[in-house]
């Protein structure tokens, strides 16, 4: 029995995320109100697969009551509608904690994305998963009763909220377990009372749903009900008997939201192993796409019984966006998250798992170039991660990668890699790219300057995680990719005769000034050199060929890791007339400062943070009264 003091009725105050929770559903953030019921029923099959799964290990939770199913009922004249379970049910304290508050990570991000508009606002609803909330959309006061499976008939309990800030919670005698909700309807939302209305949503929104969802038999005098959706899981009938918009309100299902996926592939394998997969890729990021420690995977059965919401072993952290289902013969219903973690059947699932995803992306771009641009846009910076986590796969990501480059304007990426290596100037062996603190900041980096000059294309990347990234793209098609402020440029072929005679004579002309710039610049710099990245700028920093780049060092210092030593090569311009105007400063104090600010211009290019910025400021005043 439980303590008599949990007995007594109390009145507890909601948690304040789920207040603001409720003025949202109220002010119908939901583009359609309907989506309640599709909710609230989706929330009665996870509580009926869950006594299902519970019942492996405790048969007695089923207690003769083993047709697992939801009833749906309304009353005109109470202008009430109950939807029923008899599912792993809730005590007291259950509805305490699951009903009153939202113990989960990333509340804080969720609210942050709210925008305010209505549209946005519900997808991201729905992608929180706190559909019970939805419930006051259409209903002006919520009550719920609730018993869990192995609790005693006076254990039960009685919730009840008006939305009004704060609920209600009592000990109750239920004689069956499983859950209860019954909705007191706004006057406005009378149309839910009707039966024919309720059977098309249900048929619309969860005839996909595995546990039959009955409602009273029209027209008859007794209380009898009758099936109104298939009960079968969607994944397990024929693809040729499946509807487009079967498949795509089964997704909504899964993804709790209103919007549409781009692609799906529905697969069934028999042989060796034996599983049935339905993947999703959604058309919209969720809000908390960048958690990567977040909830995350394919919703697992084994052999029709529902085993866990997400697993995340059988696709990589690169494609946590994908969304679906995995129903697999060969597990072992007792299977744990620890135990998939062990599991050579779970991996070779993972690796042909990751191949269909990869695979489908590359339809998608192929055959609607327009979707996978959408795509992109919302999902493209997560994809790169999988350059850097999956060697495996290198050659099935690198052509779906896309990027802005100096042959496009603004920020679109459109460019691939494909497009590139067609453009290719005569004699071009290298695929050219820049990183930048932005896209603005690559496109302008002083480290591209010869080769736009050359008409040579270069792609531009400014995510801070292309610093990473981009450090294991090493080649496509057979041709290397070439970060453009690293080492040698390379040039090869682009480089004239002509090119490479005014580099050797500039190299013998300006040693004099490169030691002179050495000795003044200390340890900031490795080296000193003629550049032939330059045209229009004075100096630019770049590292050593087996160094790491200067976004990247940011990166990693940012992230409280230190980075491996290492100084830059000051490249310089000897064409440029700031350099001309340093090389004929003969008294040394006054060279030493020029020489600085040529270096802290550099730093400033490439996106570094000057470590005294008021004395670069000095230094450059006095320049300009020398100038004057």
């Amino acid at each position: 029995m439980s303590n008599p003091e949990t007995q007594t009725k109390q009145t507890l105050g909601f948690q304040a995320e789920v207040r603001e929770l409720l003025r949202l559903m109220i002010h119908s953030l939901y583009s359609h109100r309907e989506i309640f019921l599709r909710e609230l029923i989706s929330n009665a099959s996870d509580a009926n697969d869950k006594l299902r799964f519970e019942a492996l290990s405790r048969p007695e939770f089923l207690a003769g009551d083993t047709e697992l199913a939801i009833w749906i009922e309304a009353d005109a004249d109470k202008k009430t509608l109950t939807i029923r379970d008899n599912g792993i049910g809730m005590s007291r304290e259950d509805a305490i904690s699951h009903l009153g508050t939202i113990a989960r990570s990333g509340t804080a991000e969720f609210f942050k994305k709210l925008s305010g508009d209505q549209q946005k606002d519900s997808q991201l609803i729905g992608q929180f998963g706190v559909g019970f909330y939805s419930a006051f959309i259409v209903a002006e006061r919520v009550e719920v009763f609730s018993r869990r499976a192995g609790l005693a008939a006076g254990e039960g309990v009685r919730w009840e909220s008006a939305a009004d800030g704060q609920f209600t919670v009592e000990t109750v005698e239920l004689e069956k377990r499983g859950t209860t909700i019954v909705l007191h309807l706004k006057d406005d939302a009378k149309e839910f009372l009707d039966s024919w209305r309720l059977r098309s949503l249900v048929r619309r929104y969860s005839d996909h749903i595995a546990f039959p969802v009955r409602m009273p038999k029209e027209g008859e005098a007794t209380l009898e009900y009758e099936a109104v959706n298939r009960g079968t899981a969607l994944w397990v009938r024929p693809k040729n008997e499946i509807k487009d918009e079967e498949y795509v309100e089964f997704f909504k299902s899964l993804s709790h939201g209103t919007g549409e996926p781009l692609t799906w592939s529905h697969n069934r394998v028999e042989g060796k192993r034996d599983y049935t997969s339905l993947i999703y890729i959604p058309s919209t990021a969720p809000y908390d796409l960048w958690q990567r420690d977040g909830a995350r995977g394919l919703k697992l059965y084994v052999r029709r019984v529902f085993i866990m919401d997400d697993a995340e072993q059988f696709l990589p952290l690169y494609l946590r966006f994908v969304k679906g289902v995995l129903d697999s013969a060969d597990l072992p219903l007792n299977v744990s998250r620890e135990l998939l973690q062990a599991d050579d059947e779970v991996e070779a699932m993972r690796a042909a798992l990751t191949k269909r995803a990869l695979d489908m992306l590359g339809k998608l771009a192929k055959d609607e170039p327009e979707k996978y641009r959408g795509f992109w846009k919302e999902f493209g910076a997560v994809l790169k991660e999988g350059l850097a986590e999956d060697y495996a796969n290198r050659d099935k990501l690198l052509p779906l990668l896309r990027f802005s480059s100096t042959r496009t304007e603004g920020d679109a990426e459109d460019v691939s890699l494909a497009d590139y290596v067609g453009r290719m100037q005569t004699g071009q062996d290298k695929i050219y790219y820049v990183v930048g603190e932005s896209l603005a900041a690559a496109r302008s980096h002083p480290a591209i300057e010869g080769l736009k000059a050359r008409n040579v294309e270069v792609l531009l990347l400014g995510r801070r995680i292309d610093a990473w990234v981009m450090d294991h793209a090493q080649e496509f098609e057979g041709k290397k990719l070439k970060d453009a402020t690293r080492g040698d440029l390379e040039l090869g072929d682009l480089a004239s005769p002509a090119d490479k005679e005014k580099s050797e004579s500039q190299l013998k002309q300006s040693e004099p000034l490169l030691k002179r710039v050495r000795e003044a610049l200390g340890e900031r710099v490795s080296e000193v050199r003629v550049s032939n990245r330059l045209k229009d700028s004075a100096a630019v920093l770049v590292a050593d060929e087996h160094d790491i780049s200067a976004p990247l060092r940011r990166v990693l210092e940012a992230a409280g890791q230190a980075p491996p030593s290492g100084k830059p090569v000051l490249e310089i311009n000897p064409d440029h007339h700031l350099v001309k105007y340093l090389g004929g400063r003969a008294d040394e104090g006054e060279f030493r400062e020029l020489a600085l600010v040529v270096y802290e211009q550099a730093l400033l290019a490439e996106g570094a943070q000057l470590p005294d910025p008021g004395a670069f400021v000095q230094r450059l005043n006095q320049l300009w009264a020398r100038l004057g």
